[in-house]
């Protein structure tokens, strides 16, 4: 099988505990524990809406003990702390971190979306998820 080297988010090299805070007011999509080595972890997936336009936001590598306080349909306002990054072995048996993606259209799932991809299918994906760093760096300015 061809290896996945395709990475469809950012990551944030943070400490684990570090409060991770919504970009923009939002409603929580789904949230789950995706307890695999090598996976997110907990993930929370937010959803966003701007003008007309629907979108969502995932972070993986949480924090077990915050995520489990979240549930679908809570609101969350911009600049609130929802979670936190989250330590190993917990988050996916990683170095802590914050995985953060945007997503244009969940295809139908909740609490986990792809994050790595086939270099060949690059076209598609980046119309599924737009560049992150337009919201990072929004974040800052």
């Amino acid at each position: 099988m061809p290896a996945r080297s395709l990475h469809l988010g950012v990551d944030v090299w943070l400490r684990a505990g570090t409060p991770v805070l919504a970009p923009l007011d939002a409603v929580v999509h789904s949230v789950q524990d995706n307890d695999n080595f090598g996976d997110y972890g907990p993930t929370v997936i937010l959803q966003h809406r701007l003008e007309d336009a629907t979108f969502y936001t995932l972070y993986g590598h949480l924090s077990r003990r915050e995520t489990l306080l979240l549930r679908p349909g809570m609101t969350v306002a911009k600049g609130e702390t929802f979670t936190e990054v989250g330590p190993a072995p917990e988050n996916g048996d990683w170095p802590p971190h914050l995985h953060f993606q945007v997503i244009a259209d969940m295809l139908g799932l909740a609490g986990d979306f792809p994050g790595v991809a086939l270099p060949e299918e690059q076209e598609k994906w980046a119309a599924l998820c737009p560049d992150p760093n337009l919201i990072l760096q929004s974040q800052w300015l």
